[in-house]
């Protein structure tokens, strides 16, 4: 590859295509400002080559890899493996596995992307599963909350490689010299939640990794920002997510009732209108879109199905802070210390579950 960042483009992914994924790319390259990046789009030619005449600035950064091949959402995940050889999916994160490009970027099926990605990238070394990440509005800036729904159940040693990875995530994508971790919990007493959460938090606690481990923190901790990172499992990460966006639409839905209920309050709207714009900026699930799945021999990012084309340049811009970042060596130096530490403390057997059906 050349000094450029290269990020392949899954164009197909997600509810709108290339009618999100092209002008996505050109705000990117906006947001981006002078660094060298350079796009391989995977998909219809024809649909791609029609947005990228809306979009000339993007049309010079991209390069179309014509497939007619395509994964749907509601696909299982083993059928996409099975019939998934030459999709826009798949090719997509082929191209990082073949060198062509240093990133992957999809909107499309989770469930398939983690499925495809694990196979074809296989797993960083001494890391059991893929983990997806989303980041967090809180009171403090961002948060960034793990796993999210690559797994249903999660047991303690894999709760410590969640910690890690987001750990490194943070550094690279928020700048934090030293993220402070939290692990989620009922409670914040040590005698509190089930037995992998406590045995999670004994090795966090014992095994000398080079992290700024807090201990428990509860579901309100994750918007005020009391950590800058908080482990949990797949299933109740995506209950707290759908939850966290579920409010985020009902508190807009609320505002936007009671400042359109009257004149007096349509006129307070008025001189209240640059403080609501700064509420619905925070609010806007765009402004955090992209979830990367951690711990792969390679970067794949995965964007909200539904994201407008700035959730998608958000998550094109993820990619590539990731992919212009240390943060898989910051990985492999932690799993070093915890193994140098705890010898018999390993990844666990690896059967992975499904993961879950994710809106990230």
């Amino acid at each position: 590859m050349s000094d450029s960042i290269v990020i392949s483009i899954d164009a197909m992914g997600g509810d709108h295509g290339p009618a999100v994924a092209v002008p996505g790319i050109a705000l990117a390259l906006e947001r981006l400002g002078g660094r060298k990046v350079r796009f391989l789009l995977f998909g219809d030619q024809a649909l791609i080559e029609a947005e990228l005449a809306r979009a000339p600035a993007a049309r010079a950064a991209c390069d179309i890899r014509h497939t007619d091949k395509v994964i749907t959402s509601d696909e299982k995940a083993a059928q996409a493996l099975r019939r998934g050889k030459g999709s826009s999916l798949w090719n997509t994160v082929e191209a990082v596995k073949e060198g062509e490009a240093n990133a992957a970027l999809s909107g499309g099926n989770t469930g398939a992307l983690m499925a495809i990605s694990k196979l074809l990238l296989r797993m960083n070394g001494g890391l059991d599963r893929p983990a997806i990440v989303a980041s967090w509005p809180t009171l403090r800036g961002v948060t960034a909350v793990l796993d999210v729904g690559a797994n249903i159940e999660s047991d303690a040693a894999q709760l410590v490689e969640f910690a890690i990875m987001g750990e490194a995530f943070y550094a690279a994508v928020h700048g934090a010299e030293r993220p402070t971790v939290g692990l989620l919990n009922v409670g914040s007493e040590e005698q509190k939640g089930h037995e992998e959460v406590r045995e999670a938090n004994r090795i966090l606690r014992e095994a000398g990794i080079n992290i700024d481990y807090r201990g428990f923190v509860e579901g309100d901790d994750i918007a005020k920002g009391t950590v800058d990172v908080v482990v949990t499992d797949g299933f109740s990460g995506n209950i707290a997510l759908k939850t966290a966006e579920g409010t985020a639409r009902f508190v807009r839905s609320v505002m936007r009732d009671a400042f359109t209920s009257s004149l007096q309050a349509k006129i307070g709207a008025m001189i209240a209108a640059p403080a609501l714009r700064k509420m619905r900026d925070r609010l806007d699930p765009s402004s955090v879109n992209g979830g990367p799945l951690l711990g792969l021999n390679g970067i794949v990012v995965k964007s909200h199905g539904g994201a407008d084309a700035r959730g998608y340049a958000n998550a094109i811009c993820i990619a590539a802070d990731l992919a212009s970042s240390g943060y898989a060596a910051q990985i492999d130096r932690n799993l070093k210390q915890l193994a140098a530490a705890m010898p018999g403390q390993g990844p666990s057997d690896g059967s992975a579950p499904e993961p879950l059906e994710t809106s990230q």
